[in-house]
């Protein structure tokens, strides 16, 4: 295509959610307190690890660092979303459009990572409690959490760096409720075949790795609990790791089917409603799943705000 014909894009239109305009309402005020939930409940678990310190120990270092990703993850689309509801002209600028995707690759990388060392945690806790402490030293859990956030950043950074050497001609309307990087490929007018192959390649490691670990973390936990003749023991442990791997199967399973198995069947209203679960449901669910349902968590909950009651009353 000859410079003559090709057209600057300076900014994307995003067609948002597919919603009929006399539901925009009802549906702006669903997602907003969907965003505020999952704000409140992640920020919630960030202060009672940092205050108590009964929660100091490598389970909640991992919860931590999973409700900061959640907090941001969640953050990087819901505020545009809920902006661009209440505007005539739901707009975003090329900087801004990959600046989102950058962030939304990455923290959606960076929860990935990060559930795997959780279940790594609990195998070791549940198959190896007496070597825990050793083996979950703080080293290692720093480690872990330091090789997570590098990975990440290369693999974000990598995605991004090739979707800004493409070119975007005539059309600049984004069917979708963010800067998303098929709907991104699928609108460029250059050659994206080099795009396609990172997506399918190292993509496809990033994602289907971290799942396969997960899923044999639990599978050793499930048979380790199994030989121990206790009723009680295998209902907790089915209860917990059956509410974990919900989640799990959500947050993967939705990003498998849209990036790594396109289906020609794939609408655009499916693809959101797909993106939805993973980019708004996940992270609102998490802080319930994994932490406020947890016994340490309520006494922490507890004990923080006796404490806080007592020195006012000082």
């Amino acid at each position: 295509m000859t410079g003559e014909n090709q057209t600057v894009i300076t900014e994307f239109l995003l067609l948002g959610l597919p919603i009929k305009s006399e539901q925009k309402n009802l549906v702006y005020a669903l997602f907003l307190a969907m965003y505020v939930t999952t704000v409140l409940g992640n920020l919630l678990i960030i202060m009672l690890i940092h205050l108590d310190s009964h929660l100091h120990t490598p389970m909640y270092f991992f919860l931590s660092n999973l409700s900061f990703s959640d907090l941001c993850f969640s953050s990087v689309t819901m505020p545009k979303l809920l902006q661009n509801m209440k505007s005539q002209v739901p707009s975003i600028p090329y900087s801004g459009c990959l600046a989102q995707m950058y962030f939304f690759l990455f923290f959606g990388d960076l929860e990935s990572f990060l559930l795997v060392a959780m279940a790594y945690d609990r195998y070791v806790a549940i198959c190896f409690p007496l070597h825990y402490t050793t083996i979950m030293s703080p080293r290692v859990c720093l480690s872990l959490v330091a090789l997570s956030w590098v990975l990440t950043t290369l693999h974000a950074l990598l995605h991004t760096l090739l979707t800004a050497r493409l070119c975007f001609c005539a059309d600049n309307v984004i069917p979708h409720f963010f800067c998303d990087l098929s709907a991104l490929l699928r609108l460029s007018c250059s050659d994206i075949q080099i795009n396609e192959w990172v997506i399918f390649t190292i993509g496809g490691l990033i994602v289907i790795i971290p799942f396969l670990l997960i899923i044999m973390s639990y599978a050793r936990i499930v048979l380790s609990v199994l030989k121990v003749p206790s009723a009680r023991g295998i209902r907790k442990a089915f209860s917990t790791c059956g509410s974990h791997l919900f989640v799990v199967s959500l947050f993967f399973g939705t990003i498998i089917a849209l990036y790594l198995c396109p289906s020609a069947d794939n609408s655009t209203v499916k693809e959101t409603v797909m993106a939805v679960m993973y980019t708004v449901v996940t992270p609102m669910l998490n802080p319930f799943i994994y932490s406020l349902r947890n016994r340490d968590m309520k006494g922490a909950l507890g004990r923080v705000f006796c404490k806080k009651i007592f020195s006012c009353y000082l």
